[in-house]
């Protein structure tokens, strides 16, 4: 099967002997935009970014401008990750970012037709071209920049989810782990690990899962509590899960969860009093000095 030879363009070349000015008048429609943030960005940073783009997309435009998934444009699609990746983190918008791309077509039209004078139908093919090419390459920043903010986004979930879990050591021997929101299996996982690890540093041998904060629960709830209780009992420490209210209860013996040799009480103090208990400490109330 013949395959048909890339069409060829004379972007390159006007590129290279119009770069400068070029360069200035992408500068003045950046700048000019209304959706330039002299806050978070320098035009010296800017003139730096847009003189490197010029040269890659030279480079790249070299080939074929109809596919943009070939390696010779790997260069100016690693450029725009890492500037959709910057100005994401700096807090630019989407639409802020792909201007970068798009503010490039008036300069280039602008271009095209002071070079191309007199030749109609040739100035109308290089426009389309371009056209076509910067429109991919501005929805190619636009993906990039999306990426960068679902994985900021991933990162600050987990982080979240770290300092909703936190392991509090409550006496000598004694760690607490208090629940609040909804307990699926990822959350799970963290709690697991930052008790063991807890367990490890301190060598605690009671700890006490609260789930006074815990909307709900169901029998996956009550296998990711087992799960954890486990573990626990793995690295040599006992577990008692307080918090657990009238309804709870109920729910528990509605769905059959067997909780086993696990101690449970209502409140996080119930359970405070037996972990004391169970490592050898007494609490007395001091009695008043009569006068």
């Amino acid at each position: 099967m013949l395959r048909e030879a890339p069409v060829s363009t004379r972007i390159p070349a006007f590129l290279k002997s119009n770069e400068k000015e070029i360069l200035q008048d992408w500068l003045k429609e950046q700048t000019g935009a209304a959706t330039f943030r002299a806050d978070l960005l320098k035009e010296k940073d800017l003139r730096e970014e847009s003189h490197t783009f010029l040269g890659a997309l030279q480079t790249a435009a070299q080939g074929s401008i109809e596919d943009v998934s070939g390696e010779g444009w790997s260069g100016v699609k690693d450029f725009l990750s890492d500037l959709s990746r910057s100005r994401a983190q700096a807090g630019f918008t989407p639409s802020e970012t792909a201007t970068f791309v798009f503010s490039l077509k008036q300069p280039l039209f602008s271009m095209l037709r002071r070079e191309m004078k007199g030749d109609a139908e040739g100035l109308v093919k290089e426009m389309w071209g371009t056209s076509v090419l910067l429109d991919k390459l501005g929805l190619f920043t636009t993906e990039a920049y999306q990426a960068t903010r679902e994985d900021v986004i991933s990162r600050q979930k987990d982080e979240l989810l770290e300092l909703s879990t936190p392991v509090v050591e409550l006496w000598d021997d004694v760690l607490a782990v208090p629940l609040v929101g909804t307990l699926d299996s990822a959350r799970t996982q963290i709690v697991m690990e930052s008790l063991l690890e807890k367990i490890v540093s301190t060598g605690a041998s009671i700890a006490i899962i609260d789930i006074t904060g815990v909307p709900t629960v169901d029998t996956l709830v009550a296998q990711h509590l087992l799960k954890t209780v486990a573990a626990t009992r793995l690295m040599g420490a006992d577990c008692i899960i307080s918090g657990i209210r009238p309804q709870i209860a109920q729910t528990i013996v509605h769905l059959g969860v067997n909780l086993g040799e696990v101690i449970t009480k209502a409140t996080l103090a119930d359970a405070f009093r037996v972990a004391l208990q169970r490592t050898g400490w007494k609490i007395e109330k001091k009695a008043e000095e009569r006068g």
